[in-house]
């Protein structure tokens, strides 16, 4: 993490900057000993344009900053009214992209905040020339060093990506619950169906109704999903509430070798249907669960990839889904703790 000192109000230059302090930030008339200046909304650095700076006033001013995400390597954000809320949307926004944010903070109280904002935090801290804002940022940045230290031995013993095995720990009574089949635009193909969970980073891969069975003919478009509140795989990699789908979404299928493809919804089937809730335990120790409709038709995959029924299932089976060390905010991975049960 960068500390950049705000000169852009200051009459007099800063010929020497302090130990841990990385740039100076001006305006393009006030660029004095400079390396960072400002000229109406772009940034420069060595005259060269390196991004944008925003000023986060509103709902259509934090979209403007996040249409700016991915093609820009710094989004300098100020704000006229501080708030964690949409700098905490922007940083989610920014994660697995090349741009990083710089935040112009005003007050002490803001600097531990922007420096961990959903365990990540900004990428540097720009503030005035102040002694509280100095002291303030000298010690999140500290923090922040020894935290990644921390992270680069804990990320040599890395747990399982991809497709693992989760193994059920208790089968109940669901209730009853407003059910969502998804049927899409494509054919499913044995062994291909959804990422599906009531914890966005522990899913269950949920089998597409493409197996033959006597009660009814197979559905190969059609995953029956579950209830409202359950995640589901986007194809851009996000994930979404079952409430939140419409025709003409992109979903993400999965097969049982977690090769993936996407696929569009055409259609949403909603009904009241009683349920099962299956918990588990997954590969990174992560508790989860889900709720499936109670019937011979839906089926998740066990361990050596044959489909199998929820209402085959006992405790102690090992079944296929994913996992994740991380979490989510609104659907986009970031690198926080979240606890969901």
């Amino acid at each position: 993490m960068e500390i950049w000192f705000d000169i852009r109000q200051s009459l007099e230059s800063v010929e020497s900057l302090p130990e841990g302090v990385n740039h100076r930030f001006a305006t393009k008339a006030t660029a004095f000993a400079a390396d960072a200046y400002l000229e109406k909304e772009q940034v420069f650095r060595d005259g060269k344009l390196i991004g944008s700076c925003i000023t986060v006033l509103d709902e259509s001013s934090q979209k403007k900053a996040r249409s700016l995400v991915g093609s820009v390597e710094w989004l300098v954000l100020e704000f006229e009214n501080w708030s964690m809320i949409p700098l905490e949307n922007l940083i989610a926004a920014c994660e697995g992209t090349p741009t990083k944010i710089a935040a112009v903070l005003t007050e002490v109280e803001q600097v531990n905040g922007a420096g961990f904002a959903l365990e990540k935090g900004v990428d540097a801290l720009v503030i005035r020339p102040d002694k509280g804002l100095l002291e303030a940022s000298l010690i999140v940045k500290s923090q922040r060093l020894e935290k990644s230290k921390t992270a680069m031995i804990a990320d040599s013993y890395s747990g399982h990506t991809g497709i693992g095995v989760l193994t059920i720990t208790s089968i109940e009574n669901g209730g009853t619950s407003e059910r969502y089949c998804i049927d899409t635009t494509s054919l499913l193909h044995l062994g291909e169906g959804l990422l599906l969970g009531s914890n966005a980073s522990s899913l269950v891969l949920v089998h597409g109704e493409t197996v033959e069975s006597e009660y009814v003919p197979p559905r190969p478009f059609r995953v029956n999903a579950g209830p409202p509140h359950a995640y589901v795989s986007m194809a851009d990699c996000t994930t979404k509430y079952l409430s939140e789908l419409n025709a003409g979404d992109r979903i993400l299928l999965t097969n049982t070798n977690g090769m993936q493809r996407s696929a569009t919804i055409g259609r949403l089937k909603i009904e009241i249907r009683p349920m099962v809730l299956i918990r588990w335990i997954d590969e990174n120790n992560k508790e989860g669960s889900m709720f499936l409709q109670q019937a011979e038709t839906v089926r998740v995959i066990s361990q050596d990839s044959h489909p199998i029924s929820v209402t085959s299932l006992e405790i102690g089976d090992r079944i296929l889904g994913w996992c994740q060390k991380g979490a989510r905010h609104i659907g986009a991975e970031i690198s926080s703790t979240v606890s969901e049960r």
